[in-house]
């Protein structure tokens, strides 16, 4: 078995690709998958984490603006407060059993970080940490934003990384619930257009540096079929 299943789902709705997160990791944990990184774009959509369920008081346009503009709303059970989600950003779900890891959910959360960091550098991005929040910045705008749990150690949930976005749609929520910092995108930083096809790679080899993982891409349909059993 390999390390690590890489599995790129392209554009999927987010539901579809929670649902997938949640039948992945069941069989992460019984051992009948090794670990599994997803890759996907979502349609637009707002999700509200644990530290904002039963509270909207981050979102800031109503549902009328929110329909008009194409973005969906769910309440998940990630960490953390209300992300966004759509076209041009990098969504990476990786899903791990950190019993092979340290089971150091905390120092996880370093890791992501310490691959997108990275993954940055090689476009010529200066990215780095702002303790105590979570994320990869530059200065004090967020340019990917990091919500996990974890069920009997095995991860899911993950990284959004802002290579291209529709930057206005995080206008309509208080990102990650910090009202004083900014967001950012690749594109902007590099003030020219910045291809996902270009960037996912780069952030591939970076989760694998950092995690030791050796991929065995496989596509969605053959992972189905090795779920079916």
């Amino acid at each position: 078995m390999p390390d690590a299943y890489l599995v790129h789902l392209g554009r999927m709705a987010y539901a579809e690709a929670w649902e997938l997160q949640r039948q992945v990791g069941e069989r992460v944990a019984t051992g009948e998958l090794p670990d599994t990184v997803l890759l996907v774009e979502h349609p637009p959509v707002y999700t509200l984490g644990r530290a904002a369920h039963g509270s909207l008081d981050n979102l800031l346009w109503d549902e009328e603006r929110r329909v008009a503009e194409g973005i969906q709303l769910f309440e998940v059970d990630r960490g953390g407060d209300i992300t966004y989600h759509g076209p041009g950003q990098l969504v990476g779900y990786p899903i791990l059993d950190l019993n092979r890891y340290g089971r150091d959910l905390h120092h996880y959360l370093r890791q992501l970080e310490e691959s997108l960091i990275g993954a940055l550098a090689e476009f010529g991005i200066e990215a780095g940490r702002m303790p105590p929040h979570t994320g990869v910045w530059v200065g004090h705008e967020k340019v990917a934003a990091i919500g996990v749990k974890a069920t009997h150690w095995v991860t899911q949930h993950g990284f959004a990384l802002n290579v291209a976005p529709h930057l206005e749609h995080f206008t309509g929520i208080i990102p990650c619930g910090i009202s004083d910092k900014g967001v950012t995108s690749m594109e902007r930083l590099l003030s020219r257009s910045v291809e996902l096809s270009l960037v996912e790679p780069v952030v591939e080899r970076h989760l694998a540096k950092v995690f030791g993982f050796h991929y065995q891409p496989i596509a969605l349909s053959a992972l189905s079929k090795v779920m079916a059993g």
